[in-house]
């Protein structure tokens, strides 16, 4: 009799266990999975509390194809303390004054600030804006160009509401100042550049896209990033006839693609996109798109599609019936409220990383948890992040 109770106890037991298994790894209930472990990108750093007195550690935590990104680590720490703008002459302690340097520089901020841009800020290559440790933001002027340089890594800051510029005056180098034609609005512009990477920041909001990569860039890593309230979100590639984008390779994981977005998360043009572990809250039109023959691997990606029925399709490509060739898959990605993917294309599209960058998807259902943090984080001196 002690044996059938004990059974019995023990298959009650295992029957509540199964079930609660069941409840916690449920569709309904990925969402609400609490954060378990830190990312590969941010388990480099963020358990340090000394990270603030090692800050340049941050460049070798990079994932994917903008892994040899170094930005600023070999050179010195440049504290932006003035707020201001002169798009010709800037000022010592500015943004500007420190990004056009030709001397790799670490930049941080001495303190919290709003940055109004008078025209694009042209970035110079070794270049590293770090935002951690205050509230750092740019917008409602021009925002980021990144053309023509490679090391650039841009961590931590919130770009928002940014205004196409007039031409005019613009320094790019402290021994050139030439005459722009105007940037489109775009939250950061990537053009004919290598070895960069945007990781935990907040974009929302611009005229134009939030990040376009365009002319050949490549080498690229787009992390942790939060993108909100915006219709043309990422492009990938100039138009449909610059073949000079076949080199482009970028990587983009652990964002969080939030609410208010229309489309292109992303829109690629003949280039590689890895597109991994990132989660998306819907959208407007479609997720992924492109045209021009792209290889795109959407690799364990968790997925909430829209309540428009017409609009579930996480797909999208522009093109007549050739694009069955294209090579596009879906790799243990989730999908929710009748989001689907269309796989097109025949033999593999695995990214090639070499050693150093590559690294293992994790599940799709933890992908909630571990872009809880995605955007800039709230630091503190002393303590991890």
């Amino acid at each position: 009799m002690a044996i059938s109770t004990s059974l019995l106890t023990l298959s009650c037991f295992l029957l509540t266990l199964s079930l609660t298994l069941v409840n916690v790894y449920s569709k309904e209930n990925y969402y609400n999975i609490k954060k378990p472990f830190l990312n590969k990108i941010d388990s480099c750093w963020r358990g340090k509390p000394n990270w603030s007195l090692n800050r340049k550690a941050l460049a070798d935590c990079a994932i994917g194809f903008g892994k040899d990104a170094i930005g600023g680590k070999y050179g010195e720490i440049y504290v932006v303390n003035d707020s201001s703008d002169d798009p010709s002459n800037p000022k010592q302690g500015t943004l500007r004054y420190g990004a056009i340097q030709t001397k790799p520089l670490w930049i941080i901020f001495a303190k919290s600030m709003v940055i109004t841009l008078e025209n694009e800020l042209i970035m110079n290559s070794y270049k590293t804006i770090d935002g951690r440790g205050v509230k750092v933001e740019i917008g409602n002027g021009p925002c980021i160009t990144i053309q023509g340089v490679s090391h650039v890594i841009i961590h931590g800051i919130r770009i928002h509401d940014c205004k196409p510029s007039n031409a005019g005056l613009v320094r790019s180098s402290p021994d050139h100042v030439g005459h722009r034609h105007g940037s489109d609005g775009d939250a950061i512009s990537i053009f004919a550049s290598s070895n960069v990477w945007i990781d935990h920041c907040f974009l929302a909001s611009c005229s134009d896209g939030l990040i376009d990569i365009i002319h050949a860039s490549t080498s690229i890593t787009i992390s942790n990033n939060y993108f909100t309230q915006h219709d043309k979100v990422m492009l990938l590639g100039h138009n449909d006839r610059y073949t000079a984008d076949k080199i482009m390779k970028v990587t983009i994981v652990f964002n969080r693609f939030a609410s208010g977005l229309t489309e292109r998360m992303p829109r690629v043009r003949f280039g590689y996109a890895h597109v991994v572990n990132n989660k998306y809250d819907e959208w407007k039109m479609y997720a992924i798109g492109g045209s021009a023959n792209p290889t795109i691997l959407s690799e364990g990606n968790f997925f909430i599609g829209p309540n428009d029925q017409n609009a579930k399709q996480v797909t999208k490509r522009g093109a007549n019936g050739n694009w069955k060739n294209w090579k596009w898959r879906s790799s243990k990605d989730v999908f929710l409220n009748g989001a689907y993917f269309v796989p097109s294309g025949y033999g593999t599209c695995a990214p090639n990383y070499s050693p150093s960058q590559s690294f293992v998807a994790v599940p799709a259902y933890m992908v909630p948890a571990i872009t809880l943090n995605a955007g800039p984080l709230t630091c503190f001196v002393g303590i991890s992040c």
